[in-house]
C-alpha cells in the first residue's frame, strides 16, 4: 500500500510521529513521508536523530492544523495521512478550553475538508481512551474530533477519500505520558500517585505504530478500531519505576477518572470483536452499501460489554514494563 507513496503525519515530532516515521521508512519504502508540525525546533531536533536525519525520503512542513490553507497546501500531493496534531494535557485543556477547541475539533475538520479537496486516499485519526465516556475537556474534544471524522466519509461522497479513528490507551514511551514524569520524580525519592485503586491501558510505543499501519489495511471508512491492551494500576507502575521511592497518595485531580473506558456500553451493540482487537462499526455507513465490516468473521459482543481498564483479562507486569522501556531510547531508565 504504502510503496511509492507520499504519506503526511500531522503532529510529526512528537513521539508517535518520530516512531511511525522510522517505521515506515524502513519497512514500507514510501516515496515521501511528511512530517508536518509547527515547531521548527522539534523539527530541527527530529533532523539529527538516528535513522531520521539522513533519509532523503522525509521532508519537513511548518504548519498548523488550526490553519486550513496551510493544511490544504500541505496536502497536495499525499496519499495517506495520520493525524496525530492535538492538545493532549488535560489540565492544560481545562485552563485553556477555547485553545484546545480550535486544535482538538476545529484542526480536525480543515484535515478533513483538506483531505478530500486533495484527494487523499486515506485518513487515520489517533483518539483516546478519554474520549470515551468524556468527563474532561481534551476528551470531550477528542470524542468531537471521532465524530467528524466517522461524518467525513459522508462528506466524501462517491469519492476515494476515507477516514477512520485508532482509539488506544496511554503509550509506553511517550514524553507526555505519567512514566517520564516518574522516572524524574526519582531523584527526590518520592512519587505522587493520586489513588491507589486506579488503572490505566498501556501500549507500548512500536506497537501503536504497528497497530496504525494495519489499521489503514483494514479500513473501509467510518470505524473506531480498539487493540487489546494490558491495563496496570498507576501504584504499581510507580513501584516498578522506582522501587526504592515512597508513594504520596495525593487524590484524584479535576477531569481524572479512576478507570479509564475504550467501548462503553452504548458503544457494545455495533462492536465486534476479530481476535487481538475490536472495531466500533459505524452507525451510519452510507458511503458504502452495506459497509465493509457486514458478514465479516468478528463476534459481536455480548450487549452491555465495556471494555474498562479495571476489568481487563490482560495486565502488565513490572517485567514487561521495564522490558518495553529498555527499547525506548526517549526515556532513561538507569538507577536514580
Amino acid at each position: 500500500m504504502f510503496e511509492g507513496s507520499s504519506v503526511l503525519i500531522t503532529g510529526g515530532t512528537g513521539s508517535f510521529g518520530r516512531q511511525f516515521a522510522k517505521t515506515l521508512l524502513a519497512e514500507h519504502n514510501p516515496e515521501r513521508c511528511i512530517v508536518f508540525s509547527r515547531d521548527e525546533l522539534k523539527q530541527y531536533q527530529m533532523r539529527q536523530e538516528a535513522g531520521l536525519g539522513d533519509d532523503r525520503r522525509l521532508r519537513y512542513f511548518i504548519g498548523d492544523v488550526r490553519d486550513k490553507q496551510r493544511v490544504i497546501r500541505a496536502f497536495r500531493g499525499v496519499d495517506y495521512v495520520v493525524h496525530a496534531a492535538a492538545l493532549k494535557q488535560v489540565p492544560a485543556c481545562e485552563y485553556n478550553p477555547f485553545e484546545a477547541i480550535r486544535t482538538n475539533i476545529i484542526g480536525a475538520q480543515n484535515v478533513i475538508d483538506a483531505a478530500i479537496d486533495r484527494g487523499v486516499r486515506r485518513v487515520v485519526a489517533l483518539s483516546t481512551d478519554k474520549a470515551c465516556n468524556p468527563v474532561n475537556l481534551y476528551g470531550a474534544t477528542k470524542l468531537c474530533a471521532d465524530k467528524l471524522f466517522a461524518a467525513g466519509n459522508s462528506y466524501a461522497g462517491a469519492s476515494d477519500t476515507r477516514f477512520s479513528v485508532v482509539r488506544y490507551g496511554n503509550v509506553v514511551g511517550s514524553r507526555g505520558s505519567v512514566i517520564p514524569y516518574f522516572l524524574k520524580r526519582r531523584r527526590v525519592g518520592r512519587l505522587p500517585v493520586t489513588h491507589e485503586e486506579m488503572t490505566r491501558f498501556f501500549i507500548p510505543l512500536k506497537q501503536g505504530v504497528r497497530f496504525v499501519i494495519n489499521s489503514f489495511y483494514r479500513m473501509g471508512g467510518g470505524e473506531i478500531f480498539v487493540p487489546k491492551i494490558p491495563s496496570m494500576k498507576i501504584v504499581d507502575l510507580a513501584r516498578a519505576l522506582a522501587p526504592d521511592c515512597e508513594i504520596d497518595i495525593v487524590g484524584i485531580r479535576p477531569g481524572e477518572k479512576l478507570h479509564e473506558v475504550m467501548i462503553s456500553r452504548a458503544d457494545a451493540r455495533h462492536t465486534l470483536d476479530l481476535g487481538e482487537f475490536f472495531v466500533i462499526t459505524p452507525e451510519f455507513s452510507r458511503w458504502t452499501d452495506e459497509g465493509k465490516w457486514t458478514g465479516q468473521s468478528g463476534i459481536e459482543v455480548d450487549d452491555g460489554f465495556c471494555y474498562r481498564s479495571d476489568e481487563n483479562d490482560r495486565w502488565l507486569s513490572c517485567e514487561e514494563l521495564r522490558a518495553n522501556l529498555a527499547t525506548t531510547t526517549d526515556l532513561p531508565t538507569g538507577s536514580r
